[in-house]
């Protein structure tokens, strides 16, 4: 697919993060971008640095969701890309203790629901919504393209740590849902691909001490250092652009394999 201004695009959990340096890298090209988010103050204020336009979403929403695609493409018109950076990270091991006590207690399940409904749920709901529209649209191409969408997994989904059952298995329905999407809408001229990223600089990832980021860049094979935002966004544009690349996911970690924690 050819990323120019006559594109538009929908990037989820686009206000910080992995999210706002593609919806950047998007811009960049001349794009029309629709930034989702829950955080209303960043998404602005970053719709306004780089000419996007801001729908406050939530992805556990249907109602929120629907609202935000209807304003999206009133704007922008149909999308062709969406890429989906919404998610959490929340830790708790299945079976908690008590530092004191050494009294025992179950993870609390709302958390657990909670991973699923944003990381995997959110991610299929808007899936759902933007090929719905993608299938509408003429061929962009002679091979009947009609659409792109790019996943963020985790590299949890295949390394989960201890303290990640929720994390890991939220991320690891986004990377097991990836190929039957693809087939599913190959007759629709849509490509599905997923990223899974590494340890990378995030503001979760800014707000741990720097002796904490610097002992997990160290355990980075090559380069021993964390990710970039930019390469995820260089990686979610090459994804959109390689019209062979489908059903297809993609580690992006600098060869760690993660330990048990």
């Amino acid at each position: 697919m050819k990323l120019d201004n006559t594109i538009a695009a929908i990037v989820t959990g686009g206000a910080s993060g992995l999210g706002a340096a593609t919806a950047r890298a998007l811009a960049g090209r001349g794009v029309k971008v629709a930034i989702f988010d829950r955080s209303l103050e960043a998404g602005e204020a970053l719709a306004g640095e780089i000419g996007a336009t801001f729908c406050e979403v939530d992805v556990t929403d249907e109602d929120s969701v629907v609202s935000g695609f209807a304003r999206a493409r009133a704007a922008n018109g149909q999308e062709r890309v969406l890429v989906n950076c919404a998610g959490i990270a929340p830790a708790a091991r299945t079976v908690g203790r008590d530092r004191e006590t050494g009294a025992t207690r179950a993870h609390d399940m709302a958390l657990f629901e909670k991973a699923i409904a944003i990381n995997l749920v959110g991610t299929f709901r808007c899936i759902s919504k933007a090929a719905a529209g993608m299938a509408t649209t003429e061929a962009l191409d002679a091979d009947g393209a009609r659409g792109v969408i790019v996943n963020t997994a985790s590299v949890a989904a295949q390394d989960g740590q201890i303290g990640q059952a929720a994390y890991a298995a939220s991320k690891g329905g986004v990377l097991a849902m990836t190929l039957p999407i693809a087939r599913d809408l190959m007759s629709d001229g849509i490509r599905v691909n997923t990223i899974l990223p590494g340890i990378f600089e995030t503001p979760m990832m800014a707000g741990m001490p720097q002796n904490v980021q610097d002992a997990l860049a160290a355990v980075v094979p090559f380069p021993k250092r964390l990710g970039k935002a930019d390469e995820y966004a260089t990686l979610a544009l090459f994804l959109i652009e390689h019209d062979y690349m489908n059903g297809e996911a993609v580690r992006l970690d600098g060869a760690i394999r993660m330990g048990p924690k």
